[in-house]
């Protein structure tokens, strides 16, 4: 009979083990979408892989716990219909640009290189359509600016 209980214990561990790692990794997991956007700048038109954020639960999580970000990707926030948003980077290891971006398309404002784990709020600044997460460094490098045109069947202006 020991053997037994040895076992089911050894196998519940197991499975409480199992259950513990999808968790982790539910956490980590990107959004349902994956699509391509353009954004039109003085120095030419910039591509990015983005992930799309619709639901609460993608727009909750975002980029959260995730400890790097390649150059091209990022994350696009759904908040149609156009709204005034706030972020915050609580949980957040890596340093974003947030591009604040208008129904329209249009680059509203650019909060550049925010601060890991903080929960100072980032406001829009205005009302917008979509929040576009790159990382940290991404709009000087490419000189993307407000006013700049965002290339996405979530804008108007496409």
């Amino acid at each position: 009979m020991t053997g037994f209980r040895l076992g089911w214990t050894r196998a519940w561990s197991a499975f409480a083990a199992v259950l513990m790692l999808c968790a982790f990794t539910a956490a980590e997991a990107p959004a349902a979408k994956i699509e391509t956007l353009e954004i039109a700048s003085k120095t030419g038109v910039h591509v990015f892989t983005v992930e799309i954020a619709t639901s609460d639960k993608e727009r909750e999580t975002g980029l959260m716990y995730r400890k790097e970000l390649p150059d091209g990707q990022g994350m696009l926030f759904d908040f149609r219909p156009e709204q005034p948003v706030s972020m915050w980077m609580k949980n957040t290891y890596i340093p974003l640009d947030m591009i604040f971006i208008q129904a329209d398309g249009r680059i509203l404002r650019i909060a550049e290189n925010t601060e890991p784990l903080s929960t100072k709020i980032i406001p829009s600044g205005g009302p917008v359509t979509g929040v576009l997460e790159v990382i940290g460094g991404t709009a000087r490098k490419l000189g993307i600016a407000p006013g700049d045109r965002v290339g996405h069947p979530m804008f108007k202006g496409r």
